[in-house]
């Protein structure tokens, strides 16, 4: 069993007015597009928002295809860390795939892949371009992630990769990412005009 975790708490400051995780992308909420990239590989879903969300993130999932879980955090404003713990700590698998709620081109093949690596690990992340991790598109050991994300809060780092570097964790490297997917996979929609252009190449 597998469960997908989308982090959908933020702000959006950069998108303008209105909840960018439900704007309707090219017809279909963002959030539900992100949602049913994941659908093939995933048996469970678990969302995290503010409480303020809920009701129209579970009308944006009504009709999902896997039964659907609402993780509200307790504490707002405290990053997507925070997010990745309170979404993580209402998994029921071992495993869980998170992404962001703005990322509509996820790869169903690589998520697969991810899952596959992390097996008997905490954690497989890809790591490309430059260097960058990717903590927002990786499979975690539920408990293993949510635990170090809480003692990394404790802490006061707020920075999003650091619960990484606690975990027994495997590199997925861009050669290895790109036999699999293209790097449109880890494309985030932040602003109006990321947002149009989504919606070209879906519409």
């Amino acid at each position: 069993m597998r469960t997908g975790v989308i982090i959908a708490g933020g702000y959006s400051t950069r998108f303008g007015e209105g909840d960018k995780a439900v704007a309707s992308l090219a017809g279909t909420p963002l959030i539900r597009r992100v949602a049913d990239r994941m659908a093939g590989v995933i048996d469970t879903l678990v969302v995290n928002c503010r409480p303020e969300q809920t009701a129209a993130l579970r009308t944006a999932l009504d009709g999902y295809d896997h039964p659907v879980t609402v993780a509200e955090d307790a504490e707002c404003d405290e990053g997507p860390m925070a997010g990745i713990m309170t979404g993580l700590r209402a998994v029921e698998t071992e495993y869980a795939f998170v992404a962001a709620c703005d990322m509509p081109f996820l790869e169903p093949v690589l998520i697969d892949r991810l899952f596959d690596r992390a097996a008997g690990r905490d954690a497989a992340v890809p790591r490309v371009g430059d260097g960058w991790f990717q903590p927002t598109h990786a499979v975690y050991r539920a408990s293993a992630m949510a635990d170090a994300c809480e003692l990394a809060l404790a802490e006061g780092n707020h920075k999003i990769i650091e619960p990484l570097f606690a975990l027994d964790y495997v590199v997925l490297g861009e050669d290895e990412v790109c036999e699999h997917a293209s790097l449109d996979t880890f494309e985030n929609i932040n602003t109006p005009e990321e947002f149009a252009h989504a919606a070209e190449r879906l519409g």
